[in-house]
């Protein structure tokens, strides 16, 4: 288990929620489905950084830290004694190839080079860890997940993790001799409690309430072709069954992630809904679960 568990960013939860609920244009589209790309690999990742030995490394994965007005991302980071991993994840798919130091797709569109970001990230993470009076040694690789990816002309001479070498990098890495030190837990808890929970490279696009597709939807798939019996509401693309009280209760929390300034009103819950036909049933559930502020038609769920 890692030390710090991998979440699902509000962005990406924020766009999966309009391209279901709205027509995103396609530059807005293309970005999300690179967001999604993108976190699948490092799930990816996850899935073989969790074979390591608990006893010889902390994993803390998805740090968001600043220094110098700076901020900086590290997919992962593998804390060890003697040496700590910063880890690059990509999730590239199809073919590239390297030359002058740089990374292109074959029809020669230029890539971001991840070489470059490590070096950035590196030399940004040792800037903050010497104001925390830390002297660590960094080993960084920028790790290639998607086993379609192939680079032509690769560097040998470079830190890069290919899809074919993930399992022997692995094996290797977890027979290194390594013991945990009170002082790398305290490092693993300096980190967590820097970490920034708000992205100023997030980029969303611009949508209100009213642009917003009402009606159900499925937890599981996403789809609308869900029917309501008053209890239960059942997706008849994916089979899945939700009950009435997880529905609005997960309506809440998608509509304030959406629209974090608006007031849960019965209302509202009615309205986004469309097929609850008791305003009564609807409020009982948030009277349950929310706290009532304000007097009758002044009243609304917090």
């Amino acid at each position: 288990m890692a030390f710090r568990e991998r979440r699902e960013s509000d962005e990406l939860k924020i766009f999966r929620l309009l391209n279901y609920r709205s027509v995103l244009p396609s530059k807005e589209k293309l970005f999300y489905a690179n967001l999604e790309k993108g976190f699948k690999g490092e799930v990816m990742f996850d899935q073989l950084t969790e074979g390591l030995d608990p006893n010889k490394f902390l994993i803390l994965n998805d740090l968001l830290l600043e220094t110098n007005s700076t901020t900086f991302q590290i997919d992962s980071f593998l804390i060890s004694q003697g040496t700590h991993f910063p880890c690059e994840v990509k999730n590239f798919e199809g073919d590239f190839y390297y030359k002058t130091d740089q990374f292109f797709a074959m029809n020669d569109t230029v890539i971001q080079n991840p070489l470059d970001q490590i070096k950035k990230s590196d030399t940004l993470l040792l800037q903050f860890l010497q104001k925390k009076k830390y002297s660590i040694s960094l080993k960084s690789n920028v790790f290639f997940v998607n086993p379609s990816f192939t680079l032509y002309q690769a560097p040998q001479d470079k830190p890069i993790i290919y899809p074919t070498q993930l399992a022997k990098y692995f094996e290797k890495l977890n027979k290194r001799s390594s013991i945990l030190t009170d002082d790398h837990y305290r490092l693993a808890e300096d980190l967590v409690k820097e970490h920034k929970t708000i992205s100023p490279y997030t980029r969303l696009p611009q949508y209100d309430y009213y642009q917003l597709k009402k009606g159900p939807s499925c937890m599981l798939c996403h789809s609308f072709a869900v029917s309501f019996d008053g209890t239960i509401f059942t997706c008849h693309s994916c089979g899945c069954l939700e009950n009435v009280d997880d529905a609005i209760l997960r309506a809440v929390g998608e509509l304030q992630l959406l629209i974090p300034d608006i007031k849960i009103t019965t209302n509202l819950i009615f309205e986004w809904f469309k097929v609850i036909e008791s305003r009564k049933q609807i409020r009982r559930i948030l009277k349950k679960h929310y706290q009532i502020i304000g007097l009758r038609h002044a009243t609304y769920y917090k």
